[in-house]
């Protein structure tokens, strides 16, 4: 799979600009505040239908524009299919596939599948539970499209729910049995869908675990590194780590039932849902400590790459390699670390990187050069 080409219009700082791409390594360079970033988070926005440095589409229109529009063209399977979004801050996204409309953008998903390095990801091991919940669900709906509904879903009914239990602590002094009748449908709902969300999520991590075990060791290996046997990754439920590795849906039900029964008094004085997918975490460990608060810099950014090494061979052994991007990423990485990085990614069909200047990336990953600057994208 690879991108043959991307269009841009009135994206981030692009007005308007067409760049053609190829299989192999493409890097693009230029100094900081030129718009290489802008580019390959235009290709990962096709992926997933969210950019990997802002949660809101907003930013993603440039400054007078009304919307904006990625359109690219796919390679897969030796068969060309065109992509295009358009992005509409505050309405509904809009969608085409070989330029005939779909009923919702997120029909786009599953036709171009990348993997992103970027600084951002450091927040995977040092940010909150949110980061990491996103890191999976991104993943999830990469592997299988359908469930980017169950996770619209599911967020709308979290929405829902908080909604009546702040409402209903005033309330439930007045017609109790009202409130829990009414609640009793949410919960319902809670369970079901949140079940499915849980049981994918677990056996997404059981999927990643040995290839996040395997790149650590890979570029975290040396003297002074812990060993790879002591690297662990665990889904941690709100409902209790007994789940942790439960993937049946029928018991994940019955247990999300059973906690939002059980919560329901605390639930009703902060007025918000207190257990569900929505508080879940996975947890990152060297050894018997947690990465966060207890690993060095180093240590911490080879989890992080590890994590996206991860999901690149489960992407990978689903059906074929996904576009890798690099975005200033080595600049981070000690030269050990670098060459270690490169020599895994030099051998993907597609890697597109970015890069203040040309030392920054290995010899390994030297392809074709762009240069970016003044709105403008060009071969250098």
């Amino acid at each position: 799979m690879y991108v043959r080409a991307l269009r841009l219009v009135d994206f981030r700082t692009y007005e308007q600009v067409e760049i053609g791409l190829e299989p192999g390594v493409t890097t693009l360079v230029g100094p900081n505040g030129q718009g290489k970033t802008n580019v390959v988070e235009a290709v990962g926005y096709l992926s997933t239908l969210g950019s990997h440095r802002v949660a809101a589409d907003g930013p993603l229109v440039r400054t007078g524009a009304d919307r904006a529009t990625i359109g690219a063209r796919v390679v897969r399977d030796d068969r060309e299919v065109q992509l295009e979004v358009e992005i509409n801050p505050g309405k509904a996204n809009r969608a085409r596939l070989n330029r005939s409309p779909l009923p919702r953008a997120r029909d786009l998903l599953g036709q171009l599948r990348t993997v992103v390095f970027a600084p951002e990801d450091l927040a995977l091991v040092k940010g909150d539970p949110s980061e990491r919940r996103r890191f999976l669900d991104d993943l999830l709906v990469q592997l299988w499209p359908r469930l980017a509904g169950t996770r619209a879903d599911y967020d709308r009914i979290i929405k829902q729910r908080n909604a009546l239990l702040k409402s209903a602590g005033a309330a439930r002094r007045a017609d109790s049995a009202e409130v829990e009748r009414t609640l009793s449908v949410w919960d319902d709902q809670l369970a079901t869908v949140g079940a499915e969300l849980s049981a994918a999520r677990v056996a997404l991590v059981a999927s990643l675990r040995p290839h996040v075990t395997q790149a650590y060791a890979m570029l975290a290996g040396g003297p002074d590194a812990v060993s790879s046997a002591d690297v662990s990754i665990d889904y941690v439920p709100s409902v209790g780590r007994q789940l942790g590795e439960q993937t049946d849906r029928a018991t994940w039900r019955e247990a999300l039932i059973d906690a939002v029964a059980a919560r329901r008094r605390e639930e009703l004085d902060r007025g918000v849902t207190l257990v569900g997918p929505h508080r879940d975490d996975l947890a990152l460990a060297l050894g018997d400590l947690p990465v966060k608060g207890y690993a060095s810099h180093g240590e911490a950014w080879s989890t992080a790459v590890a994590l996206r090494l991860a999901s690149f061979e489960v992407l990978r052994a689903d059906h074929d390699d996904p576009v890798l991007i690099l975005d200033d990423v080595f600049a981070e990485l000690d030269a050990d670390r670098r060459t270690r990085l490169a020599a895994r990614a030099a051998s993907c069909e597609q890697v597109l990187i970015t890069a203040a200047v040309d030392d920054d990336v290995p010899t390994q990953l030297r392809g074709r050069r762009l240069r970016v600057g003044r709105g403008r994208v060009d071969d250098a």
